[in-house]
């Protein structure tokens, strides 16, 4: 796929996970996402690209109570016969990301036009905020 038909395909989307959601805006690349899962709960920041050699990558900074992990993730996408194929790299195996006639189990199906990421990062972002003072006082010491 080339750069802009990903871009067209992600950019201002959310992707709806099982538990959680990563919102792509095309406002300086931007992605963030959260995650409320049986490890609690975490959120990111960052940026995402698209290139003409079929890969989507989100490089963002993870956070999970007090901590930061700086991950990057990225996928690649073919096309043939109109279905879209994604696999996630660098292991990962390939699977119909969207079908030429689509269906209602496919994955692209869980990119929507709705912000699904704000509004949890309002609710999230102001704790760890407040919190993270009183980790740099403690530093000090």
């Amino acid at each position: 796929m080339s750069a802009a038909e990903l871009y067209a395909l992600y950019q201002d989307k959310s992707w709806q996970w099982q538990s959680g959601a990563g919102r792509m805006d095309s406002t300086d690349r931007r992605f963030t996402a959260w995650v409320d899962g049986e490890k609690g709960k975490s959120w990111a920041e960052g940026r995402w690209l698209v290139t003409d050699g079929g890969r989507m990558c989100i490089k963002a900074d993870w956070h999970s109570g007090q901590e930061v992990f700086p991950a990057r993730t990225c996928f690649v996408h073919r096309i043939d016969g109109g279905t879209i194929y994604q696999k996630k790299e660098p292991d990962g195996q390939w699977y119909v990301f969207r079908h030429a006639q689509i269906r209602d189990d496919d994955e692209a199906n869980k990119l929507v036009s709705a912000d699904l990421v704000s509004g949890r990062l309002d609710e999230w972002m102001p704790a760890r905020l407040k919190a993270r003072p009183a980790v740099k006082q403690q530093a000090k010491k």
